[in-house]
């Protein structure tokens, strides 16, 4: 006796159809056009009465589709969904339209040849086809480059410190790490004036102003490094001690090079908190329109004062290119962090 066998076609509910959208799709409609009609016959007028209104409904409609749909679970998983699109939402309009804004204003005299003249003979509300950032180019990458060769070392030796060494004095030191990452940027701006100018004579430079940054950078890097090596597994510690290695060679050969992108990622952060400071450098580095290659001696520009310098002068052209200096500022950041990652990733497969 034969059986005939028919082949069974596998169900997928995981595949959207067009007659499950049709109650979000519905759902969409009432919610746009009720928040419009509910705008338009009562008091809550504006953007901000429409986004209110939107929101609100946005809730009621996704909990009540998911409930008559499903049941009361999907309900709050829908409410609980909206709730943090609208919570990301709060958090990516401002920036697109801060990056917007950025973008639109100071791309209006960008030209290559900004990277090659200063302000040395142009006044600020000349033409923006006159003058340059090279003064503003090379004091930050003066400014940033010594506060990183300065605040690295400090800030990873006192995580290391902290997790690995686990001295007595540990708790005291996370204790003032935590207090430093608190402590306004014009206080460091005013200690290093106070210290290094006042007390022992020195004048304004680009090195003073990288001092004023490493206050500023050192609790940054050191807490972020602290969280990196508290993810190293323990095992691999125990491991590097039972084949015979000493502490300190453990740390420098087994748990540093696990944390290494986590470690340069600390880094990274650390640039970010200080590459716009502007009230240290008002008090350190003077401020320059000419390019200044020694960083020891005389005063010098950076991104932070020239946009500040050229806010305060108000006029129309002034304004256009501390516009374009916080445009220049934003697209150098972006490269620096995409060079940065790519390369620790990098090294990261290669090992």
């Amino acid at each position: 006796m034969s059986q005939t066998q028919f082949a069974v076609k596998p169900a997928r509910p995981w595949k959207l159809s067009i007659r499950s959208l049709i109650p979000d799709i519905l759902g969409a409609f009432f919610t746009v056009f009720g928040s419009l009609a509910i705008v338009a016959i009562t008091p809550l007028k504006g953007k901000l009465g429409f986004a209110l209104v939107l929101i609100t409904l946005a809730i009621i409609t996704a909990t009540t589709v998911s409930w008559l749909r499903k049941d009361r679970k999907a309900a709050m998983n829908s409410r609980t969904t909206v709730l943090v699109y609208i919570a990301a939402a709060f958090v990516i309009i401002p920036l697109t339209s801060i990056l917007y804004e950025v973008v639109r204003l100071g791309t209006a005299g960008f030209s290559l040849r900004i990277f090659t003249e200063d302000m040395s003979v142009t006044a600020s509300d000349t033409d923006l086809s006159e003058g340059g950032l090279l003064h503003a180019v090379i004091g930050t990458a003066y400014v940033v480059f010594f506060a990183t060769i300065l605040s690295t070392p400090i800030g990873v030796l006192t995580a290391l410190y902290i997790v690995e060494v686990k001295g007595r004095f540990a708790g005291l030191v996370r204790f003032f790490v935590q207090a430093m990452s608190g402590v306004p940027s014009i206080v460091a701006g005013l200690f290093i004036f106070a210290f290094w100018m006042i007390q022992m004579g020195n004048a304004y430079s680009g090195v003073a102003g990288a001092f004023a940054l490493t206050v500023l950078m050192i609790p940054t890097v050191a807490r972020t490094s602290e969280e990196v090596l508290k993810l190293i597994p323990q095992d691999l510690r125990e491991a590097g001690l039972a084949l015979g290695a000493t502490q300190w060679r453990t740390v420098a050969t087994v748990v540093i090079p696990a944390a290494k992108s986590g470690l340069v990622t600390a880094i990274i952060l650390g640039i970010a908190r200080v590459v716009g400071e502007t009230a240290p450098l008002l008090v350190t580095i003077g401020g320059a329109d000419a390019v200044n290659l020694n960083p020891l001696d005389g005063n010098m520009s950076a991104f932070p004062m020239y946009v500040w310098k050229n806010l305060l002068i108000g006029s129309p052209n002034a304004v256009s290119r501390a516009w374009l200096g916080l445009f220049v500022l934003m697209v150098s950041v972006l490269i620096f962090f995409a060079m940065a990652r790519y390369f620790s990733s990098a090294r990261r497969r290669s090992a």
